[in-house]
């Protein structure tokens, strides 16, 4: 007797469609809202890491070659000359406000000082745009998992409640609320580990470049 019911529960809980879209389908509005929730945030983080990928390639090949030309130049203010209005590189930006103070600010008492203050706001303001949205990514990989968690949570407790109205234990009626619970936690570290790592891999990046200009910035110091 018993063989035959968890014979007939195994049969009932392998007719169940366990694919992606009819977990979403079927779960409630709670854990649809934390997959939905999830789903949006890790499209974004992606978006973001991209971004940020092509954002290093770009500068780190543009900054290698603003310093090729600089240093094989004659002169700070010649080269200064040359440069185009629009310029996107970080270190060329630096280098440009700083000449422009410098020939503003040349009779000035205190100019050393005022450079090597200039030379940092200029760094800082560089940085601040390279590390624009380092915050989303770290948000993302320390809250999916919980986000995940509570859709986790809130589908078993269903399945507990659908236990308790049907007074049935069979797979048929645990199986499909545990699987739509875990779908949850399974996207949640999915979110959550990629923009973990790439926080990690950007912020590694952001030091290093951030030094190359505070290395860059000193040299131009004792040349001007």
């Amino acid at each position: 007797m018993e063989a035959d019911i968890t014979s007939q529960a195994v049969g009932l809980a392998s007719n169940i469609d366990f694919s992606i879209i009819q977990l979403f389908i079927r779960a409630d509005i709670v854990v649809k809202s934390v997959i939905a929730i999830l789903i949006v945030s890790s499209i974004y983080s992606w978006a973001v890491i991209f971004e940020k990928i092509m954002l290093f390639k770009k500068i780190n090949r543009s900054t290698q070659d603003f310093e090729n030309k600089f240093w094989k130049s004659k002169s700070a203010e010649s080269f200064y000359n040359t440069l185009p209005d629009n310029i996107r590189d970080p270190m060329a930006n630096i280098f440009k406000n700083s000449m422009q103070m410098l020939l503003k600010s040349k009779r000035s008492s205190n100019l050393d000082e005022k450079m090597s203050r200039m030379l940092e706001i200029n760094i800082e303001q560089q940085m601040e745009k390279i590390e624009n949205g380092y915050t989303y990514l770290a948000t993302i990989g320390s809250t999916a998992p919980f986000i995940g968690l509570f859709g986790t949570v809130w589908g078993i407790m269903n399945s507990f409640q659908s236990i308790a109205i049907s007074r049935n234990t069979s797979l048929a009626i645990v199986a499909p609320g545990i699987a739509e619970a875990l779908f949850a936690t399974a996207l949640g570290l999915l979110a959550a580990v990629p923009a973990v790592m790439a926080f990690n891999k950007f912020t590694s990046d952001s030091r290093k470049y951030s030094q190359k200009l505070e290395s860059f910035s000193k040299k131009l110091l004792s040349i001007i």
